[in-house]
């Protein structure tokens, strides 16, 4: 028999549900304001008309940009650092949070301690960005020219996702793991069939997060890659907002959209791939979070 809500219990739902809904509606609003300015006409963007929904659609600002190969060119960069990016940091973080959780390991206190304080006290923008100029100079001398894959492999280390899979790693039961071994089975072997599989959850909730932190990359892309033609796309979409900013590009604009409207394509294409991506790993993100963020 279900048992009936008591006042205060009800009262909790009906303003825990409000809140959540009118903070739902918040996050969707701007998305969907991008969505119309980006297909509405030149007046009702520049005149401020469009609230909610789109007037005079058009979609020449979607041509202007699809027609664009720089567009193009800063999508594959950004999917190149996404895919490699994630792949190398996932990779960093599962090696280190495995070796992080064996209380065998020599001055374990130490080094959990000291990835700890990472997060505390950062070393701050300068000191970082002289350690990837020296980092870039070590891949120069190497024959690596490239400098997407400076910011794939120097920013491969973040503390708070080792902890996260560190934590899962150490829910591991014991027991397990010692059958394994008893098994013959390597260090290796026990990592990636003991491990790795009953830390899933744990371990997409983690690639999600490299993802999208690579995925949204702008600040150390716009500083490190100086090639345009190695731009991913948040630095696109930065010097676009520049050019159409411009008051002496801009004095001869004649087109039937609004400058505005290019930017907001831009945004929305750039956020529907992980709108697309992120549903089908949400069923991982409660659990995993939970899993990684409570040491048993």
């Amino acid at each position: 028999m279900k048992r009936k809500l008591e006042i205060s219990e009800l009262i909790f739902k009906i303003l825990s549900y409000t809140l959540l809904t009118v903070f739902a509606l918040c996050c969707l609003y701007p998305f969907v304001y991008a969505v119309s300015a980006s297909i509405s006409g030149r007046h009702a963007v520049e005149y401020g008309e469009v609230v909610l929904y789109p007037k005079d659609v058009q979609f020449a600002a979607f041509n202007q940009m699809f027609n664009d190969n720089m567009f193009w060119n800063a999508y594959s960069n950004t999917l190149f650092l996404t895919i490699y990016g994630t792949i190398w940091a996932l990779g960093v973080a599962i090696l280190g949070a495995y070796a992080l959780s064996k209380k065998r390991l020599l001055f374990r206190t130490f080094f959990n301690f000291f990835l700890v304080f990472t997060m505390w006290f950062a070393a701050g923008i300068v000191p970082q960005y002289l350690n990837y100029l020296a980092t870039k100079s070590v891949f120069n001398s190497a024959g690596i020219t490239d400098d997407k894959w400076l910011v794939v492999i120097a920013m491969g280390m973040a503390a708070m996702n080792i902890i996260l899979l560190r934590n899962a790693f150490e829910g591991v039961p014991s027991e397990i793991e010692e059958a394994a071994i008893v098994d013959g089975a390597t260090e290796f072997q026990v990592l990636s069939k003991v491990f790795i599989p009953m830390s899933k959850s744990t371990i997409a909730t983690v690639a999600l997060f490299f993802a999208i932190s690579r995925w949204n990359g702008y600040f150390w892309a716009r500083q490190m890659i100086t090639n345009k033609n190695e731009h991913p796309l948040q630095v696109f979409i930065r010097l676009q907002l520049e050019q159409y900013t411009d008051s002496e590009f801009m004095a001869g604009w004649d087109k039937p959209y609004a400058s505005d409207s290019v930017i907001y394509a831009l945004i929305v294409c750039s956020i529907v791939p992980i709108l697309i991506i992120y549903p089908f790993i949400q069923k991982y993100f409660a659990k995993g979070t939970n899993a990684g963020g409570v040491k048993e």
